[in-house]
Order: C-alpha cells, then structure tokens, then sequence
C-alpha cells in the first residue's frame, strides 16, 4: 500500500512592523497683548530652551505669527499645551498655545 503524506501548511513567520507614534509640534501663537518677556519665560521654563533658543523662538512669535517650541508624542505634547495655556491665564495674559501634527 503506498504511503501517503500529508502536505502540512508551513507558516513562515512575519515580523509586524510597529510604526512610531505621531509626534506633534507645540506651536504658540501671536497676539498683541503677551509681553514677548513672558513668551521668553515660557520657552525656557516649560520647553527648557537656553535664552538665545527662546529668544529665536519668540521672534518667530512676533514677527511669522507662530513659533514652533519642540517636537513630542501626543500625550506628552497635550499636557504641555495645557500647562502653558494654564500658566498664561493664572498671569492674565491672552497666550495661546496649541499642537499641530508633525508632517515629517
């Protein structure tokens, strides 16, 4: 009686490829009230920039309308919007603040 064999499915193994999570920019936004000082002291107090870092930042502010403070996953970049909205109001200032997805 001849044998026969089953064919049995091979399964090859595929690696998933997990892509990065989004990163988002946190952009702040210019207005004629917020004293640019302040802006300054957003920058280095909650995005850790050197005062010459801020100062470019800042002038992008007042002179682009927009100015880009750092690059973060969505979590990361939420919490620092608010914490900067946050800070704003408690010193009566129209800042705002906001994130964008990052296009690269």
């Amino acid at each position: 009686m001849p044998s026969r064999q089953q064919a049995t499915p091979i399964l090859e193994k595929q690696r998933a490829k997990a892509k990065p999570p989004a990163l988002f920019n946190v952009v702040l936004l210019n207005d004629d009230y917020t004293p640019m000082e302040f802006v300054i002291l957003i920058l280095q107090q909650f995005f850790a920039l050197n005062l010459e870092a801020a100062t470019r930042v800042m002038l992008a502010v007042h002179t682009e309308g927009r100015g880009v403070c750092g690059t973060y996953p969505r979590d990361l970049a939420a919490s620092k919007v608010n914490r900067v909205k946050e800070f704003a109001r408690q010193h009566q200032h129209p800042l705002q603040c906001v994130m964008e997805e990052n296009g690269t």
